[in-house]
């Protein structure tokens, strides 16, 4: 599989998930182990440009296939987290940043989310209540959504501008 850019070789058990391999075979302690069930998103990486929980992925299946965990992460939302106090303890910053850069390509190609106001609208404007809805699927327990939110924006506006 190629991880970071780098191929890499693994030899793993078909029932090890990406997120142990990752973790435990490769080093990768950015991706998070939360709660080892798909409800927390801490785990959260890119799969060809495509946000999944790895938790609940198993590293099997991804052979050929582009895996980005924070560690090759270098995107402007980096920056904004930090000015926008978009973390605290910064445990889930790892998922949430994957998922912001997956979710900002999702809305980049048209994909709708379960509060776009118009589902056929060819480009839904990216609200506050749009960044929360599809960002929804990554906890903080600390409460730094507002910060998470006024990241995305901040990012969504600039990509825009360019």
């Amino acid at each position: 599989m190629r991880i970071n850019g780098a191929t890499t070789v693994l030899e793993l058990e078909p029932r090890v998930s990406l997120l142990d391999a990752l973790r435990d075979e490769l080093g990768l302690t950015g991706t998070k182990k939360g709660c080892d069930q798909g409800a927390c998103g801490a785990c959260t990486v890119l799969v060809d440009g495509e946000r999944i929980n790895s938790c609940l992925a198993l590293a099997v299946q991804y052979s050929g296939r582009e895996i980005t965990t924070v560690e090759g992460v270098d995107h402007p939302l980096q920056a904004a987290f930090v000015a926008n106090d978009g973390l605290q303890c910064g445990y889930c910053t790892p998922g949430q940043i994957c998922s912001a850069i997956g979710m900002l390509a999702e809305h980049a190609a048209g994909a709708p989310s379960a509060v776009t106001e118009h589902l056929c609208e060819p480009d839904p404007e990216l609200t506050d209540a749009e960044i929360r809805e599809r960002m929804s699927g990554n906890l903080c327990r600390c409460g730094a959504y507002n910060g998470i939110v006024d990241s995305v924006r901040e990012v969504a506006v600039a990509e825009q501008l360019r």
